[in-house]
């Protein structure tokens, strides 16, 4: 995909950090953006500032998603980019000690966030017969493993594996509408205060701890994110790291799991 002026774009997870960075280039692209969250005054803000059409919506809810597309197609006729990017992070607890409800916050955001937006979306993009492209945020996560934080990683795995059907399917189908999974490593955003959307508010969690916390402050720009994205999308490219630094890791990994060498603290 090489055109973008006056064509249509939605990104949930759009007023702030990765996704209003997408949203930003979308417009300086020239194209019509819809810009989704379920932070009410983020959302605002942004879509004031960017000059786009604002959904407050909780994309765990798949009747909300749907009622989003819905909207979205009678404003815009149309949609050509759809980023699902919505995504959170639950406190730092091993697997066993996570409580049953952040697992199900974080697979209802993170996984289903991504399923309803597919569901809702591509079938309507597909049949409007016209060129597109799904972006799907995973993460460096979804790619390596790690303790204490492992709904965040089981979910991003899942992405990862959804994407990539995603990607054969459209293909299978001859479809003029492509896919790509982004897996970023660090990025200054606000993923490590999550909780402040979690349903029922965030007493009694706590967030990602200091390193995690400095390590996200201390990460590259979203705006940097954004330029490869749509780098990627211009060339057709399913696989979107943007941290080439993670590379080694990536491939121990890989390398690893071929030699049946169990995981390992520190790699």
């Amino acid at each position: 995909m090489q055109e973008f002026k006056n064509r249509v774009a939605v990104v949930t997870g759009g007023a702030s950090g990765i996704g209003r960075a997408i949203a930003e280039r979308c417009v300086a692209e020239g194209m019509r953006v819809a810009v989704a969250d379920i932070e009410g005054p983020a959302l605002a803000e942004a879509a004031k500032a960017l000059g786009a059409t604002p959904y407050q919506v909780d994309v765990s809810n798949a009747d909300a998603m749907e009622a989003m597309a819905e909207a979205v197609y009678k404003e815009f006729g149309a949609v050509h980019l759809l980023f699902n990017n919505a995504g959170v992070a639950p406190e730092m607890k091993p697997a066993w000690a996570q409580s049953l409800d952040t697992w199900k916050w974080v697979i209802d955001v993170n996984l289903y966030g991504v399923i309803h937006g597919l569901r809702s979306f591509i079938p309507r993009m597909l049949a409007g017969g016209e060129e597109g492209h799904v972006v799907n945020t995973a993460s460096v996560a979804g790619l390596v493993g790690s303790p204490m934080i492992s709904p965040y990683f089981a979910t991003k795995h899942a992405v990862v594996g959804l994407s990539e059907s995603l990607y054969l399917e459209l293909k299978m189908v001859q479809a003029r509408v492509d896919a790509s999974v982004l897996c970023p490593a660090f990025v200054k955003t606000k993923i490590a205060e999550s909780a402040r959307n979690r349903p029922g508010g965030n007493a009694g969690t706590s967030e990602p701890n200091a390193t995690v916390r400095e390590l996200v402050e201390n990460g590259v720009a979203p705006e940097s994110i954004a330029d490869q994205v749509f780098d990627a999308i211009k060339a057709g490219q399913f696989w979107i790291l943007t941290h080439p630094e993670m590379d080694a890791v990536i491939r121990a990994r890989v390398e690893g799991m071929l030699a049946r060498r169990n995981p390992a603290l520190g790699n």
